[in-house]
């Protein structure tokens, strides 16, 4: 009202870029606004004689255009947007300003701070964005001041959730997937499951989840992949699971490839209280997420101005996005009013995840992305394959914060902190670095190959054919485990090279690096000898006592042995001149040990 006053008007109106039948001037009327007093906009809707599908526009448009009416109702146009902002046809004149804890929308044509947004059709999109900051949603001060509104209030029971699990192609750690399920926070008595598998290759985690822990929940429902069901008929189904259950609150989809670390997700997004809200996750060292925070023209993923911000921790709060996947959580009430329609995923142009928020953006419905917490990630799946026992091994390049939590010794990284080295020979090196998990999979993928070296010194596969001192194995490269496995010894193995060999930095190479067999009735120990290498790395991939009895190895030159190998732990030595050494007698049970001559 002030800024009316100021400019001494008996009635003000919007204007929008180019949308009157009339053109005027370069800004015409919107009905989108008006300013006024009370007796002059009386008068000025006085003549109105349409129906309520008549255009109200052209109504108002005439009225402007005759001048005898315009002058004695003393209208104008805020063609610089003093006002109000319309967004049709001025996207890109209106950025955001912060300012003294508030925001504001600043027309950058204008340079003018206007009080009243307007969006319809097209912005309405870009309505949702300005919301998520104008006048103090989200400000640098204060951060999100939106984010503790209507929250949900504790009840006596949990809300009933219908958790979707969606596996549409093969997947690493899928058996991690369901081990943090099982962890999640939540009463399982207040959950049931939809599992919708249409890959094969993950039948067998799927059916041992549920031989083992489905009986935890309410109830489960299965698709299995030669019920040849696709993605969107699935998606639909398991919704509409939700809607016609009257006892449940709640539908949590749930895809496959989520990692989702913060046992506490489905705890803090029912307690937002919100039609549709999803945790932000995002993939590994890169800007990919589970949000999109615009659009394009065409309805395909666009950048946001704060995206980055978001993704990268620097912006958090609430924000009302366009599009959500992989893992989100939707009310009920929802699904049974305004999303009633069965088939929310499927359409003949879009894929299902941008069908279903298409449909919700149709509805007026809002999503939301919340990254207020750090809730985990999601896994690269383009290049999973499923040739080998435990493909999840390979996965060091792809997944490489998967497979170290797989299979990275808990005590690796507070190892040099905490002195967990030891030193049980002179400059020999004794420090843990894999899982039992690590060291089941790879004895298991060793002996599902199955093709073990006879043990004799003629040995084709390596330079010269001739093997000194040979022993049976199968070496890395021959199951095409050489790339991956010189990755880990470069990340895992040389910093504590050169922490305990000081000055000596090395890039992990080795022309001989394989897993050995020890048995009693095959080859029970190893002549002493020198390795071709700089150093050696020597890991136990069992456990002396329990699969096997005796074992260790002796440096002759100190007098000195490691008799109780322990799963999961690397000896280090150096290979040459100085660790003359030999392998102590396996006298019962099958040893396994995983050898590198590094740097020969």
């Amino acid at each position: 009202t002030r800024k009316l006053k100021n400019v001494q008007l008996l009635l003000l109106s919007a204007a929008v870029e180019n949308l009157s039948p009339v053109a005027v001037v370069r800004r015409s009327l919107c009905v989108g606004g008006f300013m006024g007093y009370l007796p002059n906009i009386r008068e000025m809707v006085a003549n109105w004689t349409g129906a309520d599908s008549d255009s109200d526009q052209l109504f108002f448009t005439k009225v402007y255009v005759d001048p005898a009416r315009r002058k004695a109702l003393n209208i104008t146009l805020d063609t610089k947007c003093r006002l109000f902002q319309n967004l049709h046809g001025a996207l890109d004149e209106v950025v955001l300003k912060f300012e003294d804890g508030q925001v504001r929308a600043r027309n950058v044509q204008y340079d003018t701070l206007p009080v009243i947004l307007h969006g319809n059709g097209p912005t309405k999109l870009q309505m949702n964005y300005l919301g998520n900051y104008v006048p103090n949603s989200w400000t640098f001060e204060s951060g999100c001041t939106a984010c503790l509104e209507n929250l949900s209030q504790p009840e006596s029971e949990y809300p009933l959730v219908v958790i979707g699990i969606f596996i549409q192609q093969p997947t690493p750690f899928v058996s991690v997937f369901f081990e943090r399920l099982l962890k999640l926070q939540y009463p399982k008595n207040r959950l049931k499951l939809f599992i919708s598998n249409q890959e094969p290759h993950h039948e067998q985690q799927v059916s041992s989840f549920l031989q083992n822990h489905g009986s935890l929940y309410l109830d489960v429902k299965s698709i299995r992949p030669d019920e040849e069901m696709g993605g969107a008929d699935a998606r639909d189904l398991a919704f509409d699971m939700c809607r016609k259950d009257k006892e449940c609150d709640y539908f949590f989809n749930l895809d496959i490839e989520v990692v989702l670390k913060n046992e506490n997700t489905l705890k803090i997004l029912i307690k937002q209280n919100l039609p549709i809200v999803a945790p932000m996750i995002t993939r590994a060292g890169r800007l990919w997420s589970n949000f999109w925070g615009a659009l394009s023209e065409d309805g395909y993923y666009a950048r946001s101005e704060d995206y980055v911000d978001i993704v990268q921790g620097r912006r958090v709060g609430l924000w009302n996005v366009p599009y959500v996947s992989s893992v989100y959580l939707v009310k009920a009430s929802l699904l049974q009013a305004e999303l009633k329609d069965y088939q929310l995923f499927t359409s003949e142009s879009l894929d299902p995840d941008m069908a279903f928020c298409h449909n919700v953006r149709s509805k007026g419905v809002f999503m939301y992305v919340n990254n207020l917490h750090t809730f985990g990630r999601i896994l690269s799946t383009e290049k999973y394959k499923t040739e080998h026992l435990h493909n999840d091994l390979w996965q060091i390049f792809e997944n490489p914060l998967d497979w170290q939590e797989r299979y990275i010794h808990e005590n690796y990284t507070r190892m040099i902190k905490d002195k967990l080295i030891e030193n049980p020979c002179p400059d020999v090196y004794w420090f843990p670095v894999f899982t039992d998990v690590a060291c089941n999979h790879l004895v298991e993928e060793m002996e599902h190959f199955g093709k073990w070296s006879g043990g004799g010194n003629m040995d084709t596969r390596i330079q010269g054919g001739y093997e000194n001192v040979p022993t049976i194995d199968i070496h890395m490269n021959q199951v095409n485990f050489d790339k991956e496995w010189q990755k880990f010894l470069l990340e895992f193995v040389a910093p504590i090279t050169e922490k305990m060999f000081p000055g000596y930095y090395t890039k992990a190479q080795f022309d001989l690096a394989f897993v050995v067999r020890y048995k009693p009735d095959e080859q029970p120990f190893l002549r002493p000898h020198h390795d071709a290498s700089t150093f050696t790395i020597n890991i136990a991939l069992n456990q002396v006592g329990t699969d096997y009895q005796g074992g260790g190895c002796r440096f002759l030159r100190y007098d000195c042995s490691v008799q109780a190998p322990r799963k999961g732990w690397a000896l280090m030595h150096p290979g040459r001149l100085t660790h003359y050494h030999e392998g102590l007698p396996t006298t019962a049970g099958v040893r396994y040990i995983a050898v590198s001559f590094v740097d020969p």
